[in-house]
């Protein structure tokens, strides 16, 4: 099995993850996307030194992947060559920052070091808030939400016929990668030669699969809007919750809980 066949089953992977029966799965697209939305933008407002303060809101994404019963290793091997790129921000703080601003023991932490720390874990939170979204929810289920909020239809045409035409895609690359080797026995990769005409026979073959899925939904009376993905209603219970999440973030953001949890048992003490 090739990569390119590897990273279509990788896709087929997501929507067997998006179909499960979980609390989370049956809660409505937009709630969801609500919760994502206000996580990752109270995470991404924390203060560049308030380490302490972040590492408490791990436990929201962390939440969800329990109970929607999607394993945390699964996020990290699907974003395992996005996660790096994250890494490497804030690589440079500690030498523009080098003011000490806390010491464990005899060792001083420059600003430098806690804001690199901190630029991490706010990139590695969100893209875990992300994954879980589309880890519980379908594309279309997806782009039904959106729809309610008035995004233009051709926008999220586009974006569901991407991400369904993206396995297609590279269905029809891994078949040419495949003829191509089997006419090439013993040659590593496709000669640089030949990437011209790989790339030109992959183009026309798009646009004739392309052609073809258009007149199909043609004839099944597509007029620019999708219909089928509006299966879900409105749920109070899933607002309910989405707005007791939102809250215990917004709590998160101006509490700093682990000091406070600190300070109380050093109190009780």
């Amino acid at each position: 099995m090739n990569k390119l066949e590897k990273a279509r089953l990788e896709i087929r992977e997501m929507d067997d993850l998006a179909s499960g029966s979980s609390h989370v799965h049956r809660m409505t697209p937009l709630s969801k996307l609500f919760m994502t939305v206000v996580y990752i933008v109270t995470v991404v407002s924390f203060h560049k030194y308030d380490i302490t303060g972040l590492f408490a809101a791990v436990l929201i994404p962390l939440t969800g992947y329990q109970i929607a019963m999607v394993p945390v290793r699964t996020c990290f091997r699907k974003l395992r060559y996005v996660l790096p790129l994250v890494a490497c921000v804030g690589l440079l703080n500690p030498l523009f920052d080098r003011s000490v601003i806390m010491t464990l023991g005899n060792v001083r932490i420059s600003g430098g070091v806690i804001s690199m720390l901190t630029l991490m874990m706010k990139g590695v939170f969100c893209l875990m808030a992300s994954f879980l979204l589309a880890a519980t929810t379908s594309i279309e289920e997806l782009c039904a939400g959106l729809r309610k909020l008035h995004v233009p239809k051709i926008l999220t045409s586009l974006l569901l016929l991407t991400f369904r035409y993206v396995s297609l895609l590279l269905s029809e690359a891994a078949d040419m990668t495949e003829a191509y080797s089997l006419r090439a026995p013993g040659q590593k990769g496709i000669r640089i030669e030949a990437w011209g005409s790989f790339l030109g026979q992959l183009i026309l073959r798009s646009m004739d699969r392309a052609d073809e899925l258009y007149n199909s939904m043609l004839l099944r009376g597509y007029n620019g809007e999708f219909y089928y993905a509006s299966g879900k209603t409105h749920s109070r219970l899933s607002w309910l919750i989405a707005g007791v999440t939102a809250a215990v973030t917004l709590l998160m953001r101006y509490v700093n809980i682990p000091a406070w949890i600190t300070y109380m048992a050093g109190k009780l003490c």
